[in-house]
Order: C-alpha cells, then sequence, then structure tokens
C-alpha cells in the first residue's frame, strides 16, 4: 500500500481552529515607575533649586545678581504672577489664579493618560512626558502655596536681543531688550520634555512614511532561507 503524504501544515487551512483564533501577544507598555522617578526627581531639583534661590538671593538686591557669566549669565530672584512671557501678569487673582489651575492640571492629566498609551519604541516620549509633568508640577506647586512663581536664573546674549528686533518689525510696541525672560529648572524641565515631544513626532512621522512601510513590508513577506524538512 503506498503511503499518504503528511499534512501540509504551512497553509492556513491545516491549522487547527484554536491556532486560527489565538489572540495575538499584548505589546508591553512603559512601566509607570520609570515615569513617577524622573518626574519625581524633575520635581525636586525643581523645588530645591527654588529654595535655595530664595534664601540666597533675597541677600541681594536686583542691581547686585549672583554672576556666573559675566555678561551672560547670573543668578537674581523674581516672581512672575504670570505664565511665559508676562502672561496674564496684570490680570486680576479671581482670574488668574483659577485660569492657571484648569490649565496645569488638564495638562497633567494629559501627559498621564500620554504616558499609559505609549509604544516600546517611542524612547523621546518615554523621556520627555515625565520630564513635562515634574516642570508642570512645580511650578504649579508655586502658583498655589505662593501665588506666583519663584524665578532667578537671568541669561542675556546678542542674539536674544537679534530676535528681539525682529520681533518688534512685526508686533508694535514690542519691548527689544537682550535679556531672556527669567526662568527656572521647572521651565528648563518643561522645554526639554516639550523638545523630545516634538522629536518624537518627527520620528514617527519617518516611521510612518509610505517607504519605510514598503521596506517594512517586504522583509516581512521576504521567504525565510532556513532549509525546509525534507518531504
Amino acid at each position: 500500500m503506498a503511503e499518504l503524504p503528511p499534512p501540509d501544515t504551512s497553509s492556513p487551512s491545516s491549522l487547527g481552529a484554536s491556532d486560527a483564533i489565538r489572540p495575538s501577544p499584548a505589546v508591553p507598555r512603559p512601566p509607570f515607575t520609570f515615569f513617577g522617578l524622573v518626574a519625581a526627581v524633575s520635581l525636586l531639583c525643581d523645588v530645591a533649586s527654588k529654595a535655595w534661590a530664595e534664601v540666597e538671593l533675597t541677600r541681594r538686591s536686583l542691581l547686585d545678581p549672583l554672576v556666573l557669566v559675566e555678561q551672560h549669565l547670573s543668578f537674581a530672584l523674581a516672581y512672575n504672577r504670570g505664565g511665559a512671557w508676562g502672561l496674564l501678569q496684570n490680570a486680576s487673582e479671581t482670574v488668574r489664579r483659577p485660569f492657571f489651575l484648569v490649565v496645569s492640571m488638564a495638562a497633567i492629566a494629559f501627559i498621564v493618560s500620554l504616558y499609559g498609551k505609549l509604544q516600546p519604541g517611542q524612547r523621546a516620549l518615554r523621556w520627555g512626558l515625565p520630564l513635562v509633568l515634574g516642570g508642570a508640577l512645580g511650578n504649579l506647586a508655586d502658583r498655589i502655596t505662593r501665588g506666583s512663581v519663584v524665578d532667578f536664573i537671568d541669561y542675556r546674549a546678542s542674539w536674544v536681543e537679534s530676535m528681539n528686533q525682529l520681533i518688534a518689525s512685526v508686533v508694535s510696541g514690542w519691548h527689544v531688550t537682550d535679556h531672556w525672560p527669567t526662568f527656572n529648572v521647572a521651565d528648563i524641565s518643561i522645554c526639554v520634555g516639550v523638545g523630545l515631544m516634538a522629536l518624537d513626532m518627527l520620528l514617527s512621522g519617518r516611521r510612518n512614511h509610505p517607504g519605510a512601510r514598503r521596506e517594512t513590508r517586504g522583509e516581512s513577506e521576504r521567504p525565510s532561507s532556513s532549509p525546509q524538512p525534507a518531504r
């Protein structure tokens, strides 16, 4: 009696029902432990630096800053009741405080929600989101406890003056100065985090480019070079 050939298990029709409906493995998400640790370190650095600034720089007047780099970088204590570039600086307390509290809480909720949806390859966003969160919490704590944000890093440069001159040519009444608005460690964390978020958007655009998808699809459809068992 002729021996029947073994069944071809490489075709989908030969697979069992349990194999056909087997769900794909879940994609692991970045742990929130890392998220909380980076945000906590960012917040701690901001709080500690502001405490130092209030103790050390209150002994100095605005005309006697702590100079680090002559004509470029110094420490001088300032309190910002508004937002970036003095946003709502002169608004009443009944408008300013609720506005910044609502905006800060909404940003924090968005950051936490977005981190929970990260994919394993989004390394820039994995660092950027907790940095933004730590900075946002630092400035939010100032608004709750002091009613204003502690700033103490004063930077000035010729390129800042050139930028302000360019803006003044478009915006009437813009103040031209070589001083960058005084900022703090929380602002640095937020700027670095936002920069990493922008980098992730750029990298995501490249990953989603049609050419990149076709290349990935071609590699996945390429036949395996491993030898097949003899039949």
